[in-house]
């Protein structure tokens, strides 16, 4: 780096100094709670190149970094995309701004940063990776540059060809998905193994250990090595199906020797890569189950301080509302757009629920009557801020002696009669996070001010038939003065710190969100080639998308035998939710598995098949045709790989008789 280069990112850092300070301030007293963040200026080439390495500045050699770099470049410069920032989960937090950005730009990544953090610091997910520690650091950047040293090292190791790491990591890479993701990451597992005892060529055993032939003939005679072999016909391991596959391979595979045609033991350097990529597959798992949920945080709260709180300076926010727009704009399942949708929708829903509560314990208002007796606009205005929180200068603060102490940060308020802060810049310094709630309630903004009323007479039903009457209110503006404004942001942060996405779109992608945001399915049609609207219920759209987040949107392989057929070869079971395997893609995979294993490798399936002539039929009466689901065994042994049929009763208990979205456990709950 040029010494100009140099200056002039010190001088960018020393102008975001405040804006990297006040973010963080605000970010707290609207009650996050981030892991520090370390910020970093950067150019194109190297945002690029981060970018690549997944949010950090050093990885294990391959090219597969290359392939991502280069796909990033092209992007920017065909595709019209940018990146503004990267940020990584660790305590502290590493954050990337790229130094082409405008100060209104980096502004809002600074505050997408931020929740970002408090994203990776609570929610117990991320918590999975560093459960063994047990001390909640995370330590990524340097966990993967000793992994990169180690590889580095291993490379230019003269004994070992470098083309042959490069190979055994592509073949770890292919089960980087085939993990437990809901289990605490520890580095050891204690597996169900094979019952110690003498292997599966036991005569070659015998000539090594140099016996006598009249000894032999007495004791080991071939009667004895037959019984000894039936016996163990049906040991099986593991003894319950074992998800995460590239623990397994790492603890009972071993390489093949292509002279000898053998299986041999994998050489120390071979189980120490296996070791890495895992540890590497479960870092980056939490970072997979929750990008809706993560993005979605992040641009919730980037929108809440750069517009609500006015983060955007007066001749920033154009160009920060065209930068957020493009970001929600993007084609695609977009996960900042959805996400954000979903927990406006839950801080929505939550508040609607607390007035709902409060109108309906009050006298002569039931769930059957409220509608016809509640004007619902008066409601909204009654909620509506006070004007002395809606807009606070520096010549209206003897206004916030009306109103409840709860809501004003005592001590800053004196500190802004004193001048020591500048009120009309950042006029949420003299508020508490209870008075921010009330500041910015969700109801009453303009875009929610239909939500109230939006309430169906069933929902109405379930709140009032099991609401404890344990208070009664003799108006309705009583009633509404005891409504907790904060219970929106609660809620969500709740809801932060237990879920994933698989779980938060079952709890929250309902009937309601769904009509309200257009969503609906489509699928390709068999009879007529042609891609159409299949539904538009929530359940049929819940399923769909539950489905491209389950495992990653990946196929659940697991392993079910590493005895099969009592020879010493590897049962893979492809868990089926009516979503079929690309066989094509899963006849390769087993090709690299077998690398990992050394000997034969299967793996169980299903498949949907269609005669030719029922699409036919089905084009002409205009329906769809009816597919087969049959059991599939594909079989690679080192040197072909097979497809047989096999019987139902094979693969009957892969099947799914409802697809399981149960992935988290009951104490999370929120």
């Amino acid at each position: 780096m040029s010494n100009s280069d140099r200056f002039h990112k010190q001088a960018i850092a020393a102008d975001l100094e405040e804006p990297v300070r006040e973010a963080r301030n605000l970010a707290q007293k609207l009650g996050l709670e981030p892991y520090p963040v370390k910020y970093w200026i950067v150019d194109y080439d190297e945002m690029n190149e981060l970018i690549a390495y997944g949010g950090f500045q050093s990885r294990y050699p391959h090219w597969r970094w290359g392939m991502q770099y280069d796909r990033q470049q092209k992007q920017g410069q065909y595709g019209g995309g940018k990146a503004f920032e990267i940020v990584n989960n660790d305590n502290p937090a590493h954050a990337f701004l790229q130094e082409s950005n405008t100060t209104a730009d980096q502004k809002a990544v600074i505050t997408h940063v931020e929740a970002h953090s408090d994203f990776f610091a609570n929610n117990e997910w991320f918590g999975l990776f560093t459960g063994e520690a047990g001390d909640g650091d995370v330590n990524a950047a340097a966990t993967l540059e000793r992994h990169a040293r180690a590889i580095a090292d291993y490379m230019a190791d003269p004994e070992i060809d470098r083309a042959e790491v490069e190979k055994w990591i592509d073949n770890a890479l292919v089960l980087e998905d085939t993990i437990d993701q809901h289990a605490v990451f520890e580095r050891h597992l204690e597996m169900d193994g094979p019952e110690e005892g003498l292997d599966d060529d036991l005569a070659e055993k015998l000539d090594q250990l140099g016996l006598s032939d009249e000894v032999r003939g007495e004791v080991f005679d071939d009667e004895w090595l037959a019984g000894l072999e039936d016996s163990d016909a049906g040991a099986e391991f593991p003894s319950e199906p074992q998800s995460d596959v590239l623990a397994f391979v790492r603890e009972y595979g071993k390489q093949y020797d292509a002279e000898s045609g053998k299986a041999r033991e994998m050489e120390p350097w071979q189980r120490d890569v296996l070791d890495m990529m895992r540890t590497e597959a479960y870092y980056f798992a939490a970072q997979k189950m929750t990008k809706i949920m993560n993005e979605g945080w992040a641009a919730y709260w980037e929108s809440t301080m750069m517009t609500d709180e006015g983060f955007a300076g007066d001749d920033e926010f154009l160009n920060y509302a065209d930068h957020m727009a493009k970001v929600l704009a993007s084609p695609g399942l977009n996960p900042y757009s959805l996400g954000m949708a979903l927990w406006e929708y839950v801080e929505n829903t939550t508040n609607r629920r607390e007035v709902l509560e409060h109108l309906l314990r009050v006298e002569g208002i039931s769930w059957r009557n409220l509608a016809d007796v509640v004007d619902f606009e008066d409601v909204l205005e009654v909620l509506e801020p006070p004007a002395a929180i809606a807009s606070i200068t520096s010549d209206s603060l003897d206004a916030l002696e009306d109103v409840p102490e709860s809501w004003i940060d005592q001590e800053a308020l004196e500190a802004a009669r004193n001048d020591e802060i500048d009120v009309d810049r950042y006029p949420w310094k003299v508020l508490t996070h209870e008075g921010l709630a009330r500041r910015h309630y969700s109801l009453v903004k303009p875009q929610n001010r239909g939500f109230l009323g939006r309430v169906s007479q069933n929902d109405l039903e379930s709140i009032g038939r099991y609401l404890f009457d344990d208070a009664r209110y003799a108006s309705v503006e009583e009633a509404l003065a005891d409504v907790d404004c904060s219970a929106g942001w609660d809620r969500m942060l709740d809801v932060r710190e237990s879920h994933n996405d698989v779980t938060f779109l079952d709890a929250f992608l309902t009937q309601e969100f769904i009509t309200a945001n257009d969503y609906f399915t489509y699928e390709h049609s068999r009879a007529t080639g042609q891609f159409h609207v299949s539904s538009v219920d929530a359940e049929d759209v819940k399923k769909k998308l539950l489905l491209q987040f389950t495992n990653f949107g990946k196929p659940s392989i697991a392993v079910y035998d590493g005895n099969y057929d009592n020879a010493n070869e590897l049962l893979l079971g492809h868990r089926y939710n009516g979503v079929m395997l690309d066989i094509s893609q899963a006849k390769a995979t087993l090709e690299r598995v077998f690398e990992l294993w050394g000997r034969p490798v299967n793996l169980l399936t299903i498949v949907k098949e269609v005669d030719d002539h029922d699409v036919e039929v089905a084009r002409r009466r205009n329906r769809e045709p009816e597919a087969k689901e049959v059991g599939k065994r594909i079989r690679y042994d080192g040197e072909e790989v097979t497809v047989e049929d096999v019987p139902w009763e094979a693969v009957e208990h892969l099947t799914a008789d409802d697809v399981d979205y149960d992935t988290k456990p009951e104490e999370w709950l929120a």
